[in-house]
């Protein structure tokens, strides 16, 4: 059996230009987005321009290389973008966190030269991504899928539906899977790149979310979608290798953006206890209020120690698949918990929309559930120590 932390790595404080990137994307979150969370709320949408501003502050396309107006960046510095930005909307956090872990991660590790030259410069430029895996039959068992892609001349015909699409109303191109050959079972998925204006081609409804409401959650609907052959990822009959190895980095995504949505949930809680009195004084003098405070701080230092070596766990090289599963499980319930903990700091006025508190609370409950549930990543934590 192997070792539980075989492959845990020293952890390191970040490098300067880390530091500098993070200090940038915090102070955008700070004056671009913070004024307007609660609208995009209400709304429940992502303004077009606020879209735009984040391609030309460059978090759109951190790993993809210079070459092709990318930033060239590490992982680590697109999980402390996510993770800055979550600290003020987990709902910009997460289109961003799709842009890069999830699309722009797999396209660098399984794209050739000539769809590379095709792709990254509009995905560096406007392009948001989407990635599109899950259906209404296929969630926790996804290579259950029924999308059928049917190979035709030159080109795949797509036929089924996605559900639950992340960026599904904002994304021009969707990394979207499909089975090539229902006979070989998982064996038959392939990944696509399927461009918006494709016939056939469609944006279903947007889903009325409990929280992280600005980010679009869509429905995907393929009716006879031609798509050309060389808009394959990867090879024919390897979509399940893609779409599993790209969901391990991705779930690390959403580590940093439960530990970005604590963070941001415990200074508001915080500031609030300094300017609350009750009895005559601030509430932060009260005993019971500071170990509420100092277990949401001692919780969110656990998880921030454990998505940076995640991070550089996955940039070395080194096995990380436990580590990944491990993060996601463990920051969702730090996120909720520490949202939770906040509310109650709040007291009554929590519970209203005058303050962060509600929103945090309801954000966090998707930590749980998307890129796979918290029983899911038990189970692969459990496999790898259990040789199964």
């Amino acid at each position: 059996m192997p070792e539980l932390y075989d492959s845990c790595l020293p952890l390191t404080t970040l490098r300067e230009e880390e530091q500098l990137f993070r200090d940038t994307v915090r102070e955008f979150a700070e004056t671009r987005i913070k004024p307007h969370v609660m609208e995009m709320d209400r709304e429940g949408k992502l303004p077009r321009e606020l879209i735009d501003d984040l391609f030309r502050l460059g978090v759109m396309g951190i790993e993809i290389p210079a070459i092709y107006g990318g930033a060239g960046a590490n992982f680590l510095m697109a999980i402390l973008a996510i993770e800055e930005l979550a600290r003020v909307d987990p709902s910009v956090a997460v289109c961003v966190d799709v842009q890069n872990t999830l699309v722009n991660n797999a396209l660098v590790r399984w794209l050739n030269p000539e769809q590379k030259a095709r792709f990254f410069p509009r995905l560096v430029r406007n392009a948001v991504g989407a990635y599109a895996l899950s259906e209404s039959a296929s969630g926790s068992d996804a290579f259950a899928m029924q999308t059928q892609a049917r190979l035709d001349g030159d080109s795949f015909v797509l036929n089924g539906r996605k559900m639950w699409i992340t960026n599904g109303a904002e994304a021009e191109l969707y990394l979207l899977f499909a089975n090539a050959d229902m006979t070989k079972g998982y064996k038959g998925i392939t990944g696509f790149v399927v461009e918006r204006d494709f016939p056939g081609f469609s944006v279903g409804k947007k889903e009325d979310t409990l929280g992280i409401r600005a980010s679009s959650t869509c429905e995907l609907i393929l009716d006879d979608v031609r798509v050309p052959r060389e808009n394959v990822v990867g090879e024919v009959g390897i979509g399940y290798k893609v779409a599993i190895e790209t969901l391990d980095e991705g779930r690390i995504g959403i580590g940093a953006q439960m530990l970005g949505l604590a963070q941001g949930a415990f200074e508001a809680a915080l500031a609030y206890a300094k300017e609350r009195k009750q009895f005559g004084k601030a509430i932060a003098e009260f005993q019971a209020v500071q170990f509420q405070l100092a277990e949401m701080a001692t919780e969110i230092e656990a998880a921030r120690l454990m998505v940076y070596n995640t991070a550089r766990l996955k940039e070395s090289g080194a096995s990380f698949v436990r580590q990944s599963a491990m993060t996601k499980y463990f920051c969702s319930q730090v996120g909720e918990r520490v949202a939770s903990q906040a509310l109650e700091v709040f007291g009554g006025v929590g519970f209203t929309k005058d303050y962060p508190a509600e929103k945090f609370y309801r954000d966090a409950k998707i930590g749980k559930i998307y890129e796979g549930t918290s029983n899911i990543q038990l189970q692969t934590i459990a496999r790898t120590f259990l040789g199964r």
